[in-house]
């Protein structure tokens, strides 16, 4: 599970209403709900960024509300992974269960800068920071278990290839 992209840079404690605003909620439509991502955080941010971009943030990122709408937004926006020194608990496990793979790293954040690319090696639990003299950083890779969930698209399709 590898991840190649550039970095967009968020701070500490976003919520789940600077990922997706409430005033979003009208719609569980996650075409409507990513044209939004990070809206409130960065009004720009749609324009900006391409397909396999990777959200780097730093402390307790997705804190607030439970609402599984915020993992929606970024993975429909086409964010192909998150790598942040820490996540609201909910939040974390909102990812998994929508097929959003998420990654802790207490180093990177500080590491880069928006726009520098990175490579995310899920499987050997490292990152590499492309055209930088510096080493790999470690991460904890993600278990086998919560691989094929991501690999499945989420939870339910998750439930019901095993259920096929």
């Amino acid at each position: 599970m590898k991840f190649r992209g550039k970095v967009w840079k968020f701070g500490d404690n976003v919520d789940t209403d600077a990922i997706i605003a409430a005033r979003y909620l009208v719609s569980s439509d996650p075409a409507f709900l990513a044209a939004h991502c990070m809206e409130d955080a960065d009004p720009d941010f749609m324009k900006k960024i391409s397909a396999g971009d990777i959200i780097v943030a730093g402390e307790n990122f997705g804190c607030g509300s439970s609402r599984e709408h915020a993992p929606i937004a970024i993975k429909t926006a086409g964010i192909s992974c998150v790598v942040a020194k820490s996540f609201a608990r909910i939040f974390y496990r909102n990812a998994f269960n929508i097929g959003l793979p998420i990654f802790e790293s207490r180093d990177l954040w500080d590491a880069v800068s928006d726009g520098q690319e990175i490579e995310v090696d899920g499987d050997n639990g490292s990152i590499r920071i492309l055209n930088s003299n510096r080493g790999p950083l470690r991460i904890e890779p993600i278990p086998p278990f919560m691989q094929q969930l991501v690999s499945d698209g989420g939870l339910m399709k998750h439930i019901a290839k095993k259920k096929a």
